[in-house]
């Protein structure tokens, strides 16, 4: 690989590693989902206001001075009466059926509105909007250190849910933020206390500590969380080899083991099938008919049988008659 190849290859890794960080960063950075329906209506409540405030000053220039006032007043009622127009139309606020909206007047908490249309005076009142569906945060990949001196790379997602908006919105700065990175730590505490074979074997296990964790802190919050998932966990290339080496090896292991046992009770079978033939004189000669059946059932095949087995069992029994009649036992060298 020359030097214009390496270079082209370094510019990748740098450029993959920057799009990583990039992405974390925005998967943990704080947003917001709030999502305005009062549009409309306002837009609606900015336009009466204003016609009825040209209307009135029109209106007051016609009574004090005539066709001439009314021409005169009404293009300063039409620009005076921008201001209260804009005021009472930011007075309207539209929550979603999933939205609570936590209400500050002057600094402090007021209360807690919606869904629906909601009155919330500029100047004095100030509106944070809390999404009370179930939500999902990504877990970006999080480097750490088995107990065993592993390195592997987890993410994972986090399902939670508002509970109570205000303290969602008084106690923590931002709650997505703020339980985004504290299931990063939980996630890298629990895995760090864990052997690798652990972590690839007791995942639901390992889940659910890290949300149970994740759940005794958020609590305060007013965050129920749901559940987390471990979505990848990603190890060194040589550590890979190394247990698809063990495992081919396991399952060779249990190949032999299954063949020998295989075998052995094979042999019980036909050293039983034999004794069970020993003592039944007509049992191998059924056998033999058997496998002439079986070999006979093609045309292509020709059978010639040159001992019968009566003459086999004859030539057997005048063999034990001579071992009867002459017990000598045979010389010896």
């Amino acid at each position: 690989m020359d030097s214009e190849q390496l270079r082209q290859v370094k510019e990748f890794k740098d450029f993959a590693q920057a799009t990583m960080e990039a992405r974390q960063r925005k998967l943990a950075s704080p947003t917001s989902s709030h999502v305005s329906l009062g549009r409309p209506l306002r837009a609606v409540v900015f336009l009466v206001v204003w016609l009825l405030c040209a209307g009135l000053g029109a209106a007051l220039g016609a009574v004090f001075g005539g066709g001439i006032g009314a021409g005169v007043v009404m293009p300063v009622a039409i620009v005076v009466g921008t201001i209260p127009a804009l005021w009472v139309s930011r007075v309207f606020r539209v929550a979603a059926q999933w939205e609570r909206a936590v209400i500050l007047r002057l600094g402090r908490f007021h209360g807690i509105k919606g869904p629906g249309v909601l009155f919330v005076f500029p100047v004095m009142d100030h509106a944070f909007f809390v999404d009370t569906r179930l939500l999902t945060l990504d877990i970006p990949h999080q480097q750490v250190i088995t107990r065993d001196n592993v390195p592997v790379a987890v993410d994972g997602a986090i399902f939670f849910m508002v509970k109570d908006s205000e303290r969602a919105v008084v106690t923590v700065q931002d709650y997505r933020y703020a339980i985004s990175q504290y299931a990063q730590a939980s996630l890298r505490d629990v895995i760090g206390s864990m052997t690798l074979d652990e972590l690839l074997s007791e995942r639901d296990q390992i889940q659910a500590r890290i949300a149970q964790a994740v759940e005794e802190r958020s609590v305060a919050w007013g965050i129920h969380v749901d559940s987390i998932r471990l979505l990848d966990i990603n190890m060194p290339e040589d550590l890979k080899r190394m247990m698809s080496r063990q495992a081919s090896a396991e399952r060779e292991k249990r190949a032999t083991i299954t063949k020998a046992e295989g075998d052995k009770e094979a042999a019980i079978n036909l050293a039983a099938a034999a004794s069970t033939m020993a003592r039944s004189p007509g049992a191998m000669q059924l056998r033999t008919l058997q496998s002439l059946d079986g070999l006979g059932s093609s045309p292509s095949n020709t059978v010639v049988l040159a001992v019968p087995t009566n003459v086999l069992e004859l030539v057997q029994g005048l063999a034990e008659r001579v071992r009867r009649d002459d017990p000598t036992p045979p010389p010896t060298s």
